[in-house]
Parts: C-alpha cells; structure tokens; sequence
C-alpha cells in the first residue's frame, strides 16, 4: 500500500485574489480541509487550506501564501497528497484507489488480462487504466461493477470482465471473426 493518497487536484484561478479551484477525490467533498498540510507528489511543497467553500462539483479554496491570480495559476493541475494514517482507516469491504495500483488484473477464469497501472477520472466517471500482460498500449476500462466485478485488495488482484470489443491475450476480434 502507498504511505500517501492522492486527497485532490488543483484545478484553475478562480478570481484575482489567489482562490483556485480544488477538485477533491475524497467523498466529503470538505473533509480535504481536516487533514492538515496537503503536500505535491514530490513531497517537495507544503500547502495548507485557510478557507475552503463548496462550489459547482469543486471547492473553491484560498491558500496559505498564495494571494494573487499569478501564483495560483502557477499551482494548475497540482495533485495534493496526504500521509495515509491522517486519512480514517476504510472498512473491510472498502478501499483507497491508490490501492488498486499494482494489483493484478485478471479474467473471471483466472487468465492474467495485466496490472493496474493507475486510476482516472476526467469527468465522465472514474477509470481504471490497464497495463496488458501481453505489453503495448495501457487500456482504460471503466471502473463499474460491470466490468471490475471483484476487487479483492487482500488478494492483490481485481477481476475484470472486459467489453466484447477488448481482446484477452490469444482470443481473436470481432474483425476476425467476420466471415471475407
């Protein structure tokens, strides 16, 4: 498991007194203020919430030390990260998404599909990118229980039930399939 999570992503400027908007990961939107200082992925800078308001699917925050338009413009696209034991312990039948990285993917069969390389969310819902065992491109699959039936963090693995258009290493296509 990683020492940090990944708490949030700072996203634009939002006026010109230094408030930015903050895009949190986390499922009380406002709980990203109760974990003290977040720091980059780096571990290099340090920054700390002073006020935090709910705004259309974000928050909009002012940070200590950052009190123009300029300087938050510089912090755009930060991820913001909090040492795992500031972060309440998940239940049994829950987890963080940076435990998924580095599991095993596999087929309801057993048959290795590759690891998960890291998790996404570019707005249209969260997915989970898929390095193949076979190598070449990552894939992304959509993280639903339709297609991620079983995730299975004590077992290193998550099953996957990929779309019909996805091939599972020595299966064949639909292309080929198709009868010249």
């Amino acid at each position: 498991m990683t020492e940090r999570v990944c708490i949030a992503q700072i996203g634009a400027a939002h006026g010109v007194r230094g408030e930015l908007r903050l895009k949190p990961f986390t499922e009380d939107p406002l709980s990203v203020t109760r974990y003290g200082p977040l720091e980059t992925e780096d571990g290099k800078r340090h920054f700390e919430i002073e006020t935090a308001r709910p705004a259309k699917d974000m928050l909009v925050v002012r940070l200590k030390g950052v009190a123009d338009r300029e300087t938050a413009e510089r912090l755009t696209n930060l991820r913001l990260y909090v040492a795992r034991e500031r972060l309440p312990k998940p239940a049994d039948d829950e987890f963080y998404y940076a435990d998924l990285i580095g599991l095993a993917a596999v087929t309801a069969d057993g048959t290795r599909f590759g690891s998960v390389k890291a998790m996404h969310n570019f707005g249209a819902g969260d997915l989970l990118e898929i390095e193949p065992a076979s190598g070449g491109n990552t894939l992304l699959l959509p993280f639903t229980a339709a297609v991620v039936p079983v995730v299975d963090i004590k077992g290193g693995q998550v099953v996957i039930a990929p779309p019909n258009e996805i091939v599972v290493e020595g299966e064949a296509t639909d292309e080929e399939n198709r009868p010249a």
